[in-house]
């Protein structure tokens, strides 16, 4: 049921992340006049770099849009400690100062990153509760507790003049779950009775029928392996997912095995679920350096770098660089974990690391040792059911499993559905579901120490660089403006020489030459002519014997 709304005043929601990609979740909504709207930001994410990327740390949601709007800000929410949904807080709470709310895990896990961060913000945290309300500017907020692959996962019902929107975060329909919560059909219900104007819902798995596998049979499953593996059992997932650690811990337990755990984010993690208490009941981890006391057939490891990353623990592991602990023939590797899109080379050169080991791979596809934490199509039919929103929008998804989304939403009687994409301002209320703006949005890059574009950090130039290396050249020219000897010439990841067997720095030398010389010497007083004409000069020769145009740098003194 819709309250009365002051006049002029609409109801807008703008993604800036997340909507049109996996990953870096970023929610604007904004409630009131045109001119003057109330804001609140729900989710701060990250994604992670790929290799046209080179040398880039993390990806950044561009909030430029926010910023320009800072004034209205009235607070940010994370709905749960995924790093596509918090991991951008530290980098972007100093531009917006805005009040955060986080559960305890969340909090507590963005404390113990900003410790391991030099120059971190101490950012001033709220914590909430599933089951809790509490008011954000103009919007009263509820934290409904749902299903998901981490610790204290919420749904938000975020309530406004406007009516209520459910905006779902991550989750799924679990009825057992290793560390809980079970997903709370009874609250979503009871807001779809009194009335929903809006669902902004997690599209993630929306291409795939049926309904996800239960935690506790990837449980069984991983039982199962451990059991009838002859050597040590590796299982790498993400550090994140809580459930499955233990569940990995326990199925150890009751094969009779001690469990080691290697990776600093793993550490990390389980240090704050401990202190919080969802490690309880669990035999103590084993240290390091009683790695070589315990038999084989009596250990497993529990591992980060299920994405291939080069310098996590599996990726030492398989090239045999760690100190302390290492696998040998015989020994298994779990792979709990889905691929991300854009690592599967990545995971692809540690797999064949460790089968040239004479290890044994188990993935998904062998035995059901993992499973997504979000919903399949049967399982978003639910939400459907329970919520009867008047509008559903997709989130959290390829354009693929949007439109996917999209589609199930109409067939299952939702009366509008609203495709948007990132920088979108779609209108909620009053009306019908419009897009109504572009905001600017983008990405900007954590570089080392320095946050910015890609033109700012030089990620562009460093990209040419990994195609084509770099040339310097030092002119001198003496008081006649004649060359005052060879230019020094200086090249970086370019060819040495051509197919003729001739120096490429020789044939570039000579056309630096060529190019002062063929400047009549009363236009060599203009340097920046001869500088542009050795750099041109240069390049083409480069390009003539190698068939690449090398960044060309050119110094010209007098």
């Amino acid at each position: 049921m819709i309250m009365a709304t002051a006049e002029n005043a609409e109801l807008v929601f703008v993604p800036l992340g997340g909507v049109g990609e996996i990953g870096m979740n970023f929610a604007l909504y904004g409630y009131g006049p045109a001119n003057a709207r109330d804001w609140i930001v729900v989710d701060v994410g990250v994604t992670f770099p790929d290799a046209s990327l080179p040398g880039v740390d993390l990806v950044l949601p561009d909030t430029r849009f926010i910023e320009e709007n800072i004034a209205n800000l009235r607070g940010i929410v994370i709905t749960h400690a995924h790093e596509d949904h918090y991991g951008a807080l530290l980098d972007t709470w100093p531009k917006l100062k805005a009040p955060v709310w986080m559960t305890p895990f969340g909090a507590g896990l963005l404390e113990a990153k900003r410790q391991g961060e030099q120059g971190a913000p101490k950012i001033p945290v709220t914590i909430y509760r599933a089951g809790e309300k509490f008011s954000v500017g103009p919007f009263e907020i509820e934290a409904i507790p749902v299903a998901h692959s981490i610790p204290e996962p919420m749904s938000l019902a975020i309530t406004s003049p406007a009516g209520t929107v459910i905006h779902t975060g991550d989750w799924k329909i679990d009825p057992a779950p290793t560390i809980g919560p079970l997903t709370d059909e009874a609250r979503f219900r009871a807001y779809g009775d009194k009335g929903v104007l809006a669902l902004i819902c997690d599209s993630t798995n929306a291409l795939r029928e049926g309904v996800s596998p239960s935690e506790v049979a990837v449980g069984e499953g991983l039982k199962g392996v451990i059991q009838s593996a002859k050597g040590r059992v590796a299982v790498t997932t993400f550090s994140s997912n809580v459930g499955r650690i233990v569940s990995i811990a326990k199925a150890a337990r009751d094969a009779g095995r001690q469990c080691l755990v290697l990776g600093r984010s793993l550490k990390r993690v389980i240090d704050v679920a401990g202190e919080l208490g969802y490690m309880d009941g669990l035999p103590e981890f084993i240290a390091e350096e009683d790695f070589g006391f315990i038999p084989r057939e009596n250990l497993v490891i529990i591992c980060t770098g299920s994405q291939g990353e080069p310098l996590a623990a599996l990726a030492k592991l398989s090239r045999e660089e760690m100190k302390s602990v290492s696998l040998t023939a015989g020994d298994t590797v779990v792979f709990s974990s889905r691929t991300i899109p854009g690592n599967e080379k990545g995971i692809l050169e540690i797999k064949n690391r460790l089968i040239d080991l004479g290890i044994k791979i188990i993935e998904d596809g062998d035995a059901l040792v993992h499973v997504s934490g979000h919903p399949r199509r049967s399982e978003l039919r639910k939400m459907y059911e329970w919520v009867r929103p008047q509008i559903g929008v997709p989130v959290h998804g390829e354009a693929a499993h949007l439109v996917a989304q999209g589609s199930l939403m109409s067939v299952s009687g939702i009366g509008q559905v609203a495709q948007v994409r990132n920088g979108d301002m779609l209108r909620l209320y009053p009306g019908a579901a419009t897009i109504i703006d572009q905001v600017p949005f983008g990405r900007v890059y954590k570089d080392g120490r320095l946050i910015g574009t890609d033109q700012a950090m030089g990620i562009r130039d460093r990209r040419k660089l990994s195609f084509a290396g770099h040339v310097a050249v030092n002119v001198v020219l003496d008081d006649k403006y004649e060359l005052a000897g060879d230019p020094d010439l200086v090249a970086i990841g370019v060819a040495e020489a051509d197919g003729r067997g001739e120096s490429l720095e020789d044939l570039m030398i000579d056309a630096a030459i060529g190019a002062v010389d063929s400047i009549p010497r009363q236009r060599r007083r203009d340097l920046d002519l001869v500088q542009e004409a050795v750099r041109r000069a240069v390049r083409g020769a480069a390009n003539e014997a190698w068939g690449k145009k090398p960044l060309v740098t050119v110094f010209v003194t007098r």
